[in-house]
């Protein structure tokens, strides 16, 4: 197979592997961000403790993350189906993805967020913060750089996803390396798409670290920036106080 042959394959099978790992990941962080921080929140000593409720999220969790996603593909088919009408093709791939994806990004966010440090919680809960206010001007800016580097992981874990998907119609990559590497024994596509997903992880990887850094730096972690914040919004407020005193 000439290299004029192989780019439209691999140009097509780059993008399909982009899309489904693009929408998969935006599907994992809008649902598991909330549930790895409901695990913190409910957890012994939480602001929202409830043992019962977290050790049902928890199990729930756990026996997603323990399932082959080869298996999880075939066991979703049915629900796959429901909501694309098909079972192969991208679209498809992505409902899979994104399901065995969200108990795996929400362990590393409970992970992150149990690192903040619990001083800068009980400066806000003093100054009246709620629970709402602890988690938006504390929990999460403080454990961003972290949830950066969490992203990333799922990201690279998605992609490997993305390739198992492949050998199951789902397109992509994957999908290029089984039926022309495995299937026809063109061994130089099959090299090509590693050296492909090689690179593409690479890069993945250093932005991810590369954001991550620039977020630590800028006084992510353990930095005083939430309770500051709160101190200058609330600076005003007590100046038009003592004016009208």
């Amino acid at each position: 197979m000439t290299w004029n042959e192989m780019q439209p394959l691999l140009s097509q099978a780059c993008w399909d592997t982009l899309y489904m790992v693009g929408w998969s990941t935006l599907i994992a962080v809008v649902g598991g961000l909330p549930l790895g921080i409901l695990l913190v929140l409910t957890d012994r000593g939480g602001l929202l403790q409830n043992l019962v409720a977290n050790k049902v999220i928890g199990q729930i969790v756990n026996v997603a993350r323990s399932m082959p996603f080869i298996i999880l593909m075939v066991a979703l088919m049915d629900f796959t189906r429901s909501i694309t009408g098909t079972t192969i093709g991208r679209e498809a791939a992505i409902v899979p993805l994104a399901i065995g994806a969200i108990p795996f990004f929400a362990r590393l966010v409970e992970t992150a967020v149990r690192e903040v440090d619990g001083g800068l919680v009980e400066a806000v809960q003093s100054m009246g913060g709620n629970t709402w206010t602890v988690v938006r001007k504390v929990l999460v800016p403080e454990s961003l750089p972290s949830l950066i580097s969490s992203t990333t992981t799922t990201i690279v874990a998605l992609i490997g996803y993305s390739a198992m998907a492949g050998t199951v119609g789902a397109g992509g990559l994957g999908d290029i390396a089984i039926r022309y590497g495995y299937q026809r024994f063109e061994t130089q596509m099959m090299w090509i798409t590693v050296a492909i997903l090689a690179v593409v992880i690479s890069l993945i990887q250093f932005a991810g670290d590369y954001a991550a850094r620039s977020l630590h730096h800028r006084g992510g972690r353990s930095g005083p920036a939430p309770k500051l914040r709160l101190l200058r919004a609330e600076e005003p407020a007590a100046a038009d106080i003592s004016k009208v005193a």
